[in-house]
């Protein structure tokens, strides 16, 4: 091992990359020490505020958003996962919701931040799909930003500390949610 540059390196553990995490296949004069982080995303905001990993992976709305911050790295173009986020907003049905539009002058809640990605894809698909005025929607995320410095639009009202989605869909407190309850 000696003359191999050691990296460090956060990603979940998947068969995509099993072999690389467990060693079977190295790369040509690197040495990769894993860190495990549990939640993943815990991992995003260690690197996009601190720069801790020299390799770490990361959703790609994290990584633009930290790059339009002035957070000086690179990314690479490997998709370790990839998904469709249509069906990624549930709707309280007592709030009278029936199509896409019926959110505009609403309260939506948002996993996490609002710029993670599963709400940064919904909202793209309201707004393209089926044409909602993305600004007329009052959006609710549940959590801090992973880029520190990120200042949302003024229609974005963070539930605070604590918050459970969940509760406050059955409660009525928001109409809808993006992303996991």
């Amino acid at each position: 091992m000696r003359g191999m540059t050691p990296l460090t390196a956060v990603s979940r553990t998947q068969g995509n990359n099993r072999a690389v995490k467990d060693g079977s296949i190295t790369p040509a004069g690197f040495r990769l020490e894993f860190e495990e982080v549990p939640v993943l995303v815990q991992a995003f905001r260690r690197m996009v505020r601190d720069l801790e990993f020299d390799v770490c992976e990361m959703a790609v709305t994290t990584y633009l958003c930290a790059r339009e911050h002035g957070v000086r790295f690179t990314a690479l173009p490997v998709f370790l996962v990839r998904g469709f986020h249509h069906g990624a907003i549930v709707v309280n049905r007592r709030s009278g919701v029936e199509k896409p539009r019926d959110l505009e002058g609403r309260r939506v809640g948002v996993h996490r931040g609002y710029t993670v990605t599963t709400g940064v894809w919904a909202r793209g698909i309201l707004a393209d799909e089926h044409d909602v005025h993305l600004d007329e929607v009052t959006w609710v995320p549940s959590g801090d930003e992973h880029v520190a410095t990120y200042v949302p639009p003024a229609n974005v009202v963070p539930a605070g500390p604590g918050a459970d989605l969940a509760a406050m869909l059955r409660d009525g407190e928001v109409d809808a949610v993006v992303g996991a309850l």
